[in-house]
This record gives structure tokens, C-alpha cells and sequence, in this order.
């Protein structure tokens, strides 16, 4: 399988979830290459022995370095565990994240088992 350039996002109160999702599938994702915004990727590593690309955080910028990573053609998947419930002070950025995924046609997992089927889709 090729190696994949995968983007990890979580909201705060989804942070815990995300950690826990790819510790479940440490191995898996320790076959591509990880982007993370700041607070998100630094947790990862934290809790895991994978390296993570760092951005900034979401609301200082971290969710548009991903998109124009997306726009360029450097990102092939999308694991963005949003907080629907919450309001969040950049949700103009996670939008314009949400449809640069839509319009160069990146598959995003926004929660639990859509991530799941995608880590099902690259396991070797």
C-alpha cells in the first residue's frame, strides 16, 4: 500500500477521543506519514510512539496550514473529530477546511466510525 499523508484534527473536547482511536491503531498509522494542528499532534506523540507533523493550533492558524497542505496536494485523508455541540471561535476555518476537503475530493472522517472505516480501508 502506498504511504499515505494523513491530517489529524480534534476539537477540545474530542482530543481524548482522537488519542485513544489512534492509539487503538497505533500500527496502522505508523505506516504513513502524520500532520497534526499543534495541541492535537502533540498529545499524539505523547501517548503514542508515532511522529507527528506539526501546525499551529486550530483557532491560530493550524486548520488552514491543513487546508493549503490539502489545496496543494499534500494531504490524502482527513481525521477531523469535530465538536458539533460546541461553538468554536474559528469555525469560519474549519468550513473552508471541511470544503477544500469537498472540493479536491479528500476523504474526511468527522467522528468515530467514519474513522474507523477509512483505518479499515488502509490496513494491510
Amino acid at each position: 500500500m502506498t504511504k499515505l499523508k494523513i491530517a489529524l484534527i480534534a476539537h477540545d473536547k474530542k482530543k481524548d477521543e482522537l488519542i485513544k482511536f489512534v492509539q487503538q491503531h497505533e500500527n496502522s498509522f505508523a505506516k504513513h506519514e502524520l500532520f497534526a494542528t499543534g495541541t492535537t499532534g502533540k498529545k499524539i506523540m505523547q501517548n503514542t510512539n508515532l511522529y507527528v507533523h506539526l501546525k499551529k493550533s486550530g483557532p491560530l492558524g493550524g486548520d488552514q496550514e491543513i487546508g493549503s497542505q490539502i489545496a496543494n496536494g499534500q494531504i490524502d485523508m482527513v481525521i477531523f473529530f469535530r465538536d458539533p455541540l460546541t461553538a468554536q471561535p474559528h469555525e469560519p476555518d474549519v468550513s473552508a477546511l471541511l470544503r477544500l476537503c469537498d472540493v479536491y475530493s479528500i476523504p474526511l472522517a468527522t467522528n468515530i466510525k467514519s474513522a474507523h472505516l477509512f483505518i479499515d480501508h488502509i490496513k494491510e
